[in-house]
């Protein structure tokens, strides 16, 4: 899949099919976030691999929003640290990284914020240094979906 038929059918998931994501894929969903441009060049960001269902289980009973991400294959917490005014768009960057180079692997996923700070922190040995800015859960879609081509075009050229 090229890179605009992947950003224009990417579809959110968050009900999962029990299929493993190889370990290949995995590794090259971190890779394509480990290499996503940063401010300053700065990749203060650190990344927490969850995998097997206990430690998925403590994940989402640590979460406000991502209950759901019990029955995810993988999830990934990205770490970043706050006192970089950018901390937040680079996170954002790396995810959708990770999320379009999963989707061209057909591997669905979704994100989630919302997460009790405190026992995140402590289940998962989160330096204080370090805030947990977003989470994303990863598997194969639990039914066969595909994303709509968007080709219309909304924006007009200017007259002159």
């Amino acid at each position: 899949m090229d890179a605009y038929e992947c950003i224009v059918t990417k579809l959110d998931f968050r009900e999962f099919s029990s299929k493993e994501v190889s370990s290949d894929h995995k590794t090259k969903i971190l890779e394509a976030a480990r290499l996503t441009q940063s401010g300053e060049n700065s990749q203060h960001w650190r990344f927490i691999l969850v995998q097997g269902k206990e430690r998925l289980r403590t994940l989402a009973k640590d979460s406000e929003w991502g209950k759901w991400v019990e029955n995810a294959n993988f999830a990934v917490i990205v770490l970043t640290d706050p006192s970089l005014e950018y901390h937040m768009i680079d996170a954002g960057r790396a995810v959708q990284d990770m999320e379009l180079a999963a989707w061209s692997f057909g591997v669905a996923s979704c994100v989630f914020t919302g997460t009790k700070l405190k026992p995140l922190r402590r289940d998962f040995a989160i330096p204080e240094n370090l805030h947990p800015t977003i989470i994303v859960g990863f598997g194969y879609p639990i039914r066969t979906l595909s994303g709509k081509i968007r080709t219309e075009n909304r924006f007009q050229k200017s007259r002159s």
